[in-house]
């Protein structure tokens, strides 16, 4: 079984949808059959390349109620080991990051990219690093167990970009418009950061289903809570 999940690295419900999806996936019996893959999504497409801070523009765009929403968000992040600091994380680009994960899938593997993902969504929302920036990048993929002189090289040149914008107008033409969404075997497709429950009974689901052909996504699940073009479900 394939499962790609359409998030961004700047996304908090795809933080927490991971994993609650990995608990779940933990708790599968066919797990050794099941390949994660991540593809991209940008919440905010022409955030600048240089990084502000989260607070700051978060209030700017939403006013008072962003308060409310960090809040709320850190609060459920607890419940899933993730300690949000939102006071430190800052507002970035993430299209290099998403290049960096399609460089850790295609030359290191579906598991290499999953940590390298973890990896990223910590650095961006637990420790406060500038996603957008080249050299704290490496750092973040060399910790993943990217080679340092690869990441290093492929992040100054334009490597990956075509294909990270192609994987962006394929997420568009399936309709994709809200993060995190999973898709099963590129039929069956999960919206939000569903809890472990949910995500282990579409599993059960879809591995009865495979083998069945259907022209396009189908909703499995009623969407869960998710983050769409710069807002959050709060």
């Amino acid at each position: 079984m394939k499962v790609e999940i359409w998030s961004d690295v700047a996304c908090p419900w795809c933080y927490i949808g991971k994993r609650r999806f990995e608990q779940a996936l933990a708790d599968f019996p066919g797990r050794e059959q099941v390949e994660v893959v991540y593809r991209p999504y940008q919440l905010v497409p022409d955030a600048p390349a240089t990084a502000s801070p989260h607070r700051a523009w978060l209030a700017e765009r939403y006013g008072p109620q962003s308060v409310a929403m960090d809040a709320r968000v850190a609060e459920l992040g607890l419940a899933e080991g993730i300690t949000y600091d939102f006071d430190a994380a800052l507002h970035a680009n993430t299209f290099l990051g998403h290049r960096l994960l399609h460089l850790a899938e295609v030359e290191y593997g579906p598991a290499v990219q999953g940590r390298l993902k973890e990896a990223l969504l910590k650095a961006h929302f637990t420790d406060g690093v500038d996603v957008g920036d080249r050299a704290a990048l490496t750092e973040v993929a060399v910790a993943a167990g990217l080679d340092r002189a690869r990441v290093a090289d492929y992040l100054a040149g334009d490597e990956g970009t075509a294909e990270v914008n192609a994987q962006l107008a394929e997420g568009r033409s399936l309709g994709i418009n809200a993060v995190p969404t999973f898709v099963f075997e590129g039929k069956w497709a999960v919206q939000g950061g569903q809890d472990a429950e949910t995500f282990r009974k579409v599993l059960e689901q879809v591995a009865d289903e495979i083998g069945e052909r259907r022209p396009a996504l189908d909703q499995v699940a009623p969407a869960g809570e998710a983050c769409a073009d710069g807002s959050c479900a709060i």
